[in-house]
């Protein structure tokens, strides 16, 4: 979000709630310095970093009384934000959609490997889609989840029905992990993936995808519905999905099935 959009929607957010709520900033968007001064003066509670150095803005916000989660996606960057002084983590495997790791360790492998590496309070993503899979990621050693697609395909959310209806329409194997050589990126695969497949093919370099990409790709796709142009990110999970719900369903349904599994497993 621009300066001027992130601040109407944390007020936003504030007219709507008395409770604490999170924001959510990739560290490697323009105008840092003007974004980060805008959560403290709007006194948000929790910000979640991601895609940059823990240590660029962690002290900052800490100073401010704002609590800190850093994304990572390897147990090497968990160590190191440890060190950089946040009060959380979030260990994000290959399954999830958008931007990735490098590394491309799968979430069952990721979060017992980042529960051995420190004593943080660890958040799994990446697949986390049902109330079964937050056990799971529980049983693995996580406090908490972080879940994107789920939310991405609710009634609420403010990506367009096209992008939504595709999503929810998706089996296994329909999304790709692509642009590894700039930033490993999770899509649907379609119109645009394909050109980006056949660019990586021949060995296009950095500077060719970068332009290949152009600006507002994500954009296109999630928030238009262009199916030719438009970069349709989405978790491996969205296989599971099969129907549009509100938040408040999911919720329900993310809690219910949770019990139903712990359950099971106390029976077992």
């Amino acid at each position: 979000m621009h300066p001027d959009t992130l601040r109407e929607h944390i007020r936003k957010c504030q007219e709507a709630t008395d409770k604490p709520f999170g924001v959510n900033v990739p560290l490697f968007y323009p105008e840092m310095d003007v974004l980060m001064q805008i959560l403290v003066e709007e006194k948000v509670k929790v910000v979640f970093t991601s895609a940059g150095s823990p240590k660029a803005w962690t002290g900052y916000l800490k100073d401010h009384g704002i609590t800190v989660a850093h994304v990572v996606s390897s147990s090497k960057f968990a160590e190191k934000s440890e060190q950089a002084g946040v009060d959380a983590v979030v260990a994000e495997g290959f399954e999830a959609g958008g931007h990735n790791g490098k590394e491309e360790t799968t979430t069952m492998c990721l979060i017992p490997a980042v529960r051995r590496a420190t004593s943080l309070p660890l958040l799994a993503a990446g697949g986390i889609i049902t109330g079964d899979s937050i056990l799971a990621a529980f049983a693995l050693g996580a406090e908490g989840v972080q879940m994107g697609t789920r939310f991405a395909l609710t009634e609420e959310s403010s990506a367009c029905d096209t992008y939504k209806d595709l999503c929810l329409n998706l089996n296994e194997g329909d999304t790709k992990l692509l642009l590894k050589k700039l930033s490993p990126t999770r899509m649907v695969k379609g119109s645009f993936t394909a050109t980006v497949e056949e660019a990586e093919a021949r060995g296009a370099s950095v500077d060719e995808l970068k332009e290949l990409l152009g600006k507002g790709r994500a954009k296109k796709g999630i928030f238009e519905g262009d199916t030719q142009e438009g970069q349709f990110e989405i978790g491996q999970g969205a296989s599971l999905l099969r129907k549009k719900q509100s938040v408040a369903e999911v919720m329900d349904e993310l809690v219910a099935d949770f019990h139903k599994g712990l359950d099971r497993m106390k029976q077992l």
